[in-house]
Parts: structure tokens; C-alpha cells; sequence
């Protein structure tokens, strides 16, 4: 009798582990980054190659690192909520790291869906986002004004995360 209750009893616990599992959402998951510097990096410019950005350059502003790709349709669906907010000017900078992308797409998807980026930066092998621990496009890092990141967003952003997590954050790290 006892060597059949054993693998009972773990069979049973293996499936209340999985059930809990199940409950839980895959956008929240824990980044190790929140909380600490974010990486460091230089990349060139997408509209000019010529010019390299590093984040050290955002010193002393909250900012947003929306990590985005033409080849992403999740970025479409996200991307004309930044646009808008952007627009409206509620949102602090913004900058569009561009992964693993074609130069030439990605100019032409921001001609057709707007620009809402400050400036945006090619991350064409990926390094990058290896660094920020990207689990995959879009992904969105709100930078303070120390450099650290306070916020990740994995997956598109929605009105209800801007209104309800960015935005008020933003508005928290600005004062």
C-alpha cells in the first residue's frame, strides 16, 4: 500500500504545481533588470549610421526604450497607442531600439505607422537586447532619471498599462 501512496502523493503535487502555473500571466514575469543600471551600449542611429547613441546620453531624464521590429506584429498592434501618446505629449522620450531588423524595413514601417520615437537605434545582431534580457518583441524598459530601470513591459502596450503602470510611474520619477 505504502509504495503506491508515494508516487500518488507526488503525482498529486506535480499537477497542483502545474494548475498554479497555469494562473499565472506570462506578461508579468519578473525581470532581474528591474531595479538595477540598465546595460550599457552604442549602437548606430537608424535614420544615420554615422551617429552612435549610448543610454549614458539619457542621464538625468526618465525615458522609454520600446524595443520593436518591423517584422513584429504584436508592434503593430502597440505601436499606434505610443504614437498617440507620444503625440499628445504625455509620454517622456521615447527611443526605439530596432531588433534584429532590416534597416531599410524599418525606415519604411515608421514612414507608414508614425514615428514616435526620439530617435531610434539598430540592434541588428541582437546583443542588445540579449543584454536587456528581450524575451521578444515588443518589450518596453522605463529608464529613470539615474539610469536604472524601474518598469519592463513584455509584450504590447496597452491603454490600461499606460494608464495604469507608465504613466503614473512617469509621472512618479519626474518629481
Amino acid at each position: 500500500m505504502n509504495k503506491f501512496l508515494l508516487p500518488l502523493v507526488a503525482f498529486v503535487a506535480l499537477i497542483g504545481l502545474l494548475a498554479f502555473g497555469l494562473t499565472l500571466n506570462p506578461r508579468e514575469v519578473p525581470s532581474p533588470l528591474v531595479g538595477k543600471p540598465a546595460p550599457a551600449f552604442s549602437l548606430p542611429k537608424l535614420h544615420d549610421e554615422q551617429i552612435m547613441f549610448s543610454p549614458q546620453e539619457m542621464k538625468g531624464k526618465v525615458w522609454l526604450l520600446n524595443v520593436w521590429a518591423s517584422w513584429c506584429v504584436s508592434c503593430r498592434e502597440e505601436h499606434p497607442i505610443i504614437v498617440e501618446y507620444a503625440a499628445r505629449g504625455v509620454l517622456p522620450p521615447v527611443v526605439g531600439l530596432n531588433y534584429k531588423d532590416k534597416r531599410d524595413d524599418a525606415l519604411r514601417w515608421l514612414l507608414r505607422f508614425g514615428d514616435p520615437y526620439l530617435l531610434s537605434v539598430a540592434d541588428v545582431d541582437g546583443r542588445v537586447g540579449i543584454d536587456y534580457g528581450v524575451y521578444g518583441v515588443p518589450e518596453t524598459y522605463l529608464i529613470d532619471k539615474a539610469g536604472v530601470i524601474r518598469f519592463k513591459q513584455i509584450g504590447p502596450i496597452t491603454r490600461k498599462a499606460m494608464e495604469e503602470k507608465i504613466l503614473p510611474l512617469v509621472k512618479e520619477l519626474n518629481q
